[in-house]
């Protein structure tokens, strides 16, 4: 067996023997955000592949338009063993974040989606935030329906030519996580695209100077630790779930576990 094997037992394991302490919850909500196109919904879909051991499409994505694909606040459950049974955290995938004021997701919703005051099924308008009137506000979140972990997911293509506009956006998403304690991470999502060297042999991915220099780039930008963004590859085209690729995808969905425990129990 190869260490990349080793890894991706040793993690999946973690995985799948995880339960939420707190006994005020049953699952972790783990929120995606970052700019359109980045591959949010992918990762989604990659964790889903990854634990079910095949090819998923939970999180539809979309291969040609340049808008956000997701319109709707979302919670996607991924299933364990039998279809009652599922794992004890979701994923909140959401519009994109855009450079211009009025496309993508409001930064506002964001905050408030953060606090729990968004049920899903809520459809994103660019041009206002929600209002405390509508159906789909929740006037009296409790610890469930609140974010756990914020997770900003960016491409490895695009890290060193966001626009001003949209690193901001980030940013001030990031400073409102960090008033309300939420734990956060980044994926880097791409880097086959990114770097011909792990496109030829995705083992390289940490030895690659110039997938080193795009986080660097990315961390300075946003301010997340280096050490706290991962590089995966998304699974996109192809028709078998593969080792190396899985290992990626779980060491840090692990990070990203390990860190909403840490929260929901006051770590």
């Amino acid at each position: 067996m190869n260490i990349e094997k080793l890894y991706k037992e040793r993690d999946l394991q973690v995985v799948r023997d995880y339960e939420p302490h707190n006994e005020e919850l049953q699952q972790l909500r783990i929120m995606l955000h970052g700019p359109t196109g980045s591959g949010k919904s992918s990762f989604i879909d990659s964790v889903d592949t990854v634990l079910q051991g095949r090819m998923t499409s939970q999180a539809l994505a979309d291969a040609v338009s340049q808008e956000s694909f997701t319109k709707e606040y979302r919670t996607f459950k991924i299933q364990k063993g039998g279809p009652e049974t599922v794992y004890p955290f979701v994923f909140t995938d959401i519009m994109g974040l855009e450079k211009e004021t009025n496309r993508g997701v409001s930064v506002e919703d964001l905050k408030l989606a953060m606090r729990g005051h968004i049920k899903d099924g809520y459809n994103f308008n660019p041009l206002s935030k929600i209002s405390e009137d509508d159906n789909w506000y929740n006037k009296t979140p409790t610890l469930k329906d609140r974010v756990h972990v914020l997770v900003c997911v960016i491409s490895a293509t695009t890290a060193n030519l966001l626009s001003a506009e949209s690193v901001a956006k980030m940013r001030e998403v990031r400073l409102a996580a960090r008033d309300l304690g939420i734990p956060q991470l980044a994926i880097l999502t791409k880097i086959d695209e990114a770097c011909s060297e792990v496109k030829a042999d995705i083992r390289n991915v940490y030895m690659s100077k110039y997938l080193k220099k795009q986080m660097e780039v990315f961390s300075d930008s946003l301010g997340i630790p280096v050490k706290c963004i991962f590089p995966v590859k998304n699974y996109h085209s192809e028709i078998d779930p593969d080792d190396d690729t899985d290992t990626l995808i779980l060491s840090a969905l692990k990070h990203i576990i390990n860190l909403g425990e840490d929260f929901v129990n006051g770590r």
